[in-house]
């Protein structure tokens, strides 16, 4: 009877004890499954702020007058919708720009509102005169030529500026002058000879050179 009981009495601290070995491993691996659960699984909340982007986006350009499935393409396509509803509207409201010639220039451009702030800063600028003769052709020369430049506002600084000081400059000629100098880089000369060689030095290597062997010497 002895030999019995001590054996019940084995088995149920055996079951004990697995009983907490299983309960002790479980219970971090539910830990580390929820931490999991929490940190890489999109909540609510972020979906809605990222959806907020398209919406917004989608709102501006149905407002400008773009048609629905423009409005639709051009968001899905935007690495920033709200920056491309933005330019489109900037320059809609701003300029005498239509807001689907300003989406296909703001479609295009990394940073769209440097584009759109580009093309109304020129815009306000070179609307008063009477040097503008075709003022169409003039609208999408700037639209053109801010989508084109690297640096949009900077490029528009340049117009501006140039015409504030030079008395009667043409904007025509400030536009055409100012995207020409962006393509220089800054600091570079455009010649890559050194001052102290001339155009007649000629480059000899230094290291000795050995005739190549004629084939029909070898036997």
């Amino acid at each position: 009877m002895s030999f019995k009981k001590n054996s019940n009495y084995l088995y149920k601290n055996m079951l004990k004890a697995k009983q907490k070995l299983s309960t002790g491993i479980a219970a971090p691996a539910l830990v580390v499954m929820g931490w999991l659960g929490i940190s890489f699984l999109p909540g609510t909340s972020a979906i809605a702020v990222s959806t907020g982007d398209y919406r917004a986006c989608a709102s501006r350009l149905l407002k400008a007058g773009i048609t629905a499935e423009a409005a639709a393409s051009a968001c899905a396509r935007a690495l920033r919708p709200r920056d491309l509803s933005s330019c489109v509207a900037e320059i809609e409201d701003e300029t005498e720009i239509a807001a689907v010639d300003a989406l296909s220039t703001c479609i295009r451009a990394w940073r769209p509102e440097d584009v759109g702030a580009c093309v109304v800063g020129i815009s306000k600028n070179t609307e008063a005169g009477n040097q503008v003769l075709d003022k169409q052709l003039l609208n999408r020369t700037i639209l053109s030529n801010c989508g084109l430049s690297l640096l949009p506002r900077r490029y528009a600084q340049c117009v501006v500026g140039l015409r504030l000081q030079i008395e009667n400059l043409a904007p025509t000629q400030a536009i055409n002058t100012c995207i020409d100098a962006s393509n220089y880089v800054s600091g570079y000369s455009p010649t890559f000879i050194p001052a102290n060689r001339t155009d007649n030095t000629i480059f000899q290597p230094s290291f000795p050179t050995q005739p190549i062997p004629n084939n029909q010497n070898r036997q």
